[in-house]
């Protein structure tokens, strides 16, 4: 596991109270982890403080695998 899509996980984990090992990659964070709108907001100030990237409201991100490749891409391209 990258060290991107681990650190996505636990702050996902922690901010929804969940389980980390219950969450893939396949996980929609509305359907399948409940996340609210607020809860959204909150994970993506975090994400965004963790990893220095902006993420843009935009983006169809709705599974923890879309949220770990934007971020991925987005850190390479800051390099």
């Amino acid at each position: 596991m990258s060290e991107i899509r681990t650190k996505v996980i636990d702050i996902i984990a922690d901010r929804l109270s969940r389980d980390k090992a219950t969450i893939t990659d396949q996980s929609n964070v509305v359907a399948d982890l409940n996340a609210d709108s607020l809860d959204i907001a909150e994970i993506m100030m975090d994400l965004e403080d963790a990893f220095g990237v902006k993420l843009e409201e935009d983006q169809d991100l709705k599974t923890i695998g879309d949220i770990v490749g934007y971020i991925e891409k987005r850190v390479a391209e800051k390099k």
